[in-house]
């Protein structure tokens, strides 16, 4: 085998780790919406924002809600 190939199996190894360490951090995730908020909304509940909230500091708000115009 050339030099050559040998790079190319070895650049195109790597970047086939790193894809596939990627995509159930990010990929997943952004394409499984529906899934992540049901997990959120049944973590979150019962969980009074106002007194976890530290004094100071914005309410969180949803980032998937339509911004009011």
């Amino acid at each position: 085998m050339s030099k050559n190939k040998k790079i190319a199996l070895i650049f195109g190894g790597f970047v086939t780790a790193i894809a596939a360490a990627f995509y159930p951090i990010f990929f997943y995730p952004l394409t499984h919406n529906d899934e992540y908020r049901k997990v959120q909304r049944m973590n979150r509940t019962g969980i009074n924002q106002a007194d976890i909230q530290p004094v100071g500091v914005k309410m969180w708000s949803d980032p998937f809600k339509p911004a009011d115009k």
